[in-house]
């Protein structure tokens, strides 16, 4: 008699398929969101957290096969979070996502266990395609995508509206524009 119990039995009836469970960590909720919906169309489950410390609360046991991890979070690192995850299953495939690439970071990031390195904007092609060069298949390439002069200003706006909590009056005054052209640059948010 097997006395290992199936799968179902150790983690419940409704235990998610680590294959296609998928931890988002990432403390844009905007971006968190938009890469929620993607992955879920291409048949993920999808968990996320905010921080390094809400990633037990979002998995609630379960183990996912792939993270998403943003390297710059609110209240921690992602290295953090990479570390952790990498001790919790070494076979788990995490990449790491930043607006703030470095070659420093991302060996460090690579070494915690990180199987990708993907600088913003990253699409959920961009990620797949990590994941899969990750498991072996070296004939889909991940975009070397250049960071374009438009991308680099909305990183720049992006960073300065959450550390003025979203103030558009002194976002605009701390990057020296008029406040109705930072409100149209808003509104022309350049896409991945």
């Amino acid at each position: 008699m097997n006395d290992i119990p199936p799968q179902a039995d150790m983690f419940g009836a409704d235990a998610p398929d680590p294959g296609k469970l998928l931890l988002i960590v990432e403390d844009d909720a905007a971006f968190a969101r938009a890469l929620t919906r993607s992955f879920e169309r291409r048949g993920y489950e999808v968990r996320t957290s905010q921080s390094v410390d809400g990633v037990e609360t979002a998995l609630d046991g379960a183990l996912p096969g792939y993270a998403v991890v943003d390297l710059k979070l609110a209240g921690g690192s992602g290295l953090e979070c990479v570390k952790m995850l990498h001790a919790r299953d070494a076979a788990m495939k995490i990449v790491v996502l930043t607006g703030f690439a470095s070659i420093a970071t991302a060996v460090e990031a690579i070494k915690l266990g990180a199987c990708h390195y993907l600088a913003k904007p990253a699409n959920t092609d961009d990620i797949e395609a990590a994941f899969a060069r990750a498991d072996g298949d070296s004939s889909i390439a991940v975009a070397a995508r250049p960071t374009s002069l438009k991308t680099l200003e909305w990183e720049t706006i992006h960073e300065t509206l959450v550390d003025t909590d979203f103030n558009i009056s002194e976002t605009a005054r701390r990057l020296g524009l008029h406040r109705r052209t930072l409100a149209r640059k808003l509104e022309k948010k350049p896409l991945p």
